[in-house]
Order: C-alpha cells, then sequence, then structure tokens
C-alpha cells in the first residue's frame, strides 16, 4: 500500500497498484458489483474509500484464490452481506492465503488434505492414469 493513511481515498490508479488489477477491471466491477460506490469528482475521477478497497480485496479472493464467478461472488454478497464479507475476508483467509511451512526443512509444500468421495476418486485417477500415458508417448517420441 502506499504512504496514505489507512483511512484516506485512494484513486483508481493507486487500488489498480494496490491489487494489482487493471483499471479497467475495477470499473467493470462496478458495473456488476452495485456494493461497489467509489465517489466521483470532477471530471469523473475516482475515489475508493477504505471499505471499497476491502471490499475489492475480497471479491479479488473469491474470484482469483476460490474460483468463484462474478455471479457466484454476487451470490454471496446477498447471502451474507458486505459487512459479513469484509469480516470473513480480515478474520480467516484459510481458503485464500497459502502459508508457507518453514519448520520444514527440506522445503516440501504441505498441501491440505481434503475428502472425497470413492466415485471422484476414480475418476481422477483414471484421468492421472491417461495424462501419465500420453506423457509416456509423448517422452518416446
Amino acid at each position: 500500500m502506499s504512504s496514505k493513511s489507512p483511512e484516506a481515498f485512494r484513486t483508481i490508479s493507486e487500488v489498480s497498484r494496490d491489487l494489482s488489477l487493471p483499471q479497467h477491471v475495477l470499473r467493470f466491477w462496478e458495473t456488476k458489483f452495485v456494493q461497489i460506490k467509489p465517489i466521483k469528482r470532477g471530471g469523473g475521477r475516482r475515489y475508493y474509500r477504505p471499505e471499497d478497497v476491502k471490499l475489492l480485496k475480497g471479491i479479488k479472493s473469491l474470484l482469483y484464490n476460490d474460483g468463484y464467478t462474478i455471479r457466484g461472488v454476487q451470490k454471496v454478497i446477498k447471502e451474507i452481506g458486505t459487512k459479513k464479507l469484509l469480516n470473513i475476508q480480515t478474520e480467516n483467509n484459510d481458503f485464500t492465503e497459502i502459508k508457507k511451512d518453514t519448520s520444514n526443512p527440506f522445503g516440501e509444500q504441505n498441501y491440505p488434505q481434503y475428502s472425497i468421495n470413492v466415485s471422484k476418486r476414480k475418476k481422477l485417477m483414471n484421468v492421472l492414469e491417461d495424462l501419465v500415458q500420453l506423457r509416456k508417448k509423448l517422452n518416446n517420441k
């Protein structure tokens, strides 16, 4: 973030830089999420409030890290509200941040374990076997 106070309003270029998103994406999100309401001044300059920036971070996290679609994020906001979304993003980032395990001396990554049912596991194993066979064929050429 920049050297501004956390309570200061931010321009679209500052928010774009801080979130590593192009400005046109922020403008597009304004059309898709009515909750994002930057203040517009003379010449159409946008100024984002701190709540807007937090909401944009939450939306970005849901879209890019958690794999939601725009419609999915709209549904989440409709179901839990923006205030709860902001609280979830600041309190619990288990699903959106990958923390490095520094206690592992060999640098191996520990991935979270998820349980899947037997039929899904069989399908995944079949896909994996197909990929292994394709790789063998490619390596032999």
